[in-house]
């Protein structure tokens, strides 16, 4: 389906005719250095040892000259968006670095929702490709998501509210803060970031 003119492709990402595993993973990479640098600091490597963990019937893709501009998985709250391998991680990070990522991220990634509102969708993991970065594609993903998945209401977990570009583009979309959570001072120090946003979007 095209989406937003005739630039971006926007569809789910197991229905594209092209494996975009990896380049999927290399816009995580790049956009989740700031956590992951403890594994590696080396995008390459990140990305090669997370390409195998995301569920592709849980994410949207934007493409654009059969490149990944950008991705967003959209989830139920109950179904999860990535599942970890201890044992690819350790191939490609490592015995000790993979294991520990299997262990610590798996708490983050695979953590289920408590008490998840019904007939809401959980907005994840949304990223765009550095040579498409400031042309609208992360809009026109969730634009896409809100017009083709059928919850009320849209929720966005965890924000840092130092990203300022992407509180920028989802008050935009008209998300609001609902939630705050303060980060231990320790870690606020160490990753420059204050307080973890939750947002939502309700169709109107």
């Amino acid at each position: 389906m095209l989406s937003g003119g005739l630039k971006f492709i926007v569809a789910k990402a197991d229905k594209v005719d092209m494996d975009v595993r990896m380049q999927i993973s290399e816009i995580f990479a790049e956009g989740f250095t700031q956590w992951l640098g403890y594994f590696s600091k080396d995008k390459n490597i990140i990305a090669k040892a997370f390409a195998h963990m995301f569920v592709l019937d849980q994410f949207y893709v934007a493409i654009a000259n059969d490149k990944v501009a950008g991705m967003t998985a959209c989830t139920d709250g109950k179904t999860f968006s990535v599942k970890l391998n201890k044992k690819e991680l350790k191939k490609h990070l490592g015995f000790f670095k993979g294991s520990m990522a299997g262990i610590f991220l798996k708490r983050e990634f695979e953590a289920p929702y408590e008490n998840f509102p019904s007939n809401t969708g959980s907005i994840e993991f949304v990223g765009t490709a550095h040579e498409f970065k400031g042309q609208g594609v992360a809009s026109q993903i969730i634009h896409h998501i809100f017009e083709n998945t059928p919850y009320d209401d849209y929720v966005i977990e965890e924000v840092a509210d130092t990203n300022i570009p992407a509180m920028k583009l989802y008050k935009k979309l008209g998300f609001e803060e609902y939630k705050r959570k303060p980060l231990p001072e320790k870690m606020s120090k160490k990753n420059g970031i204050n307080n973890l946003l939750s947002l939502k979007y309700m169709k109107k």
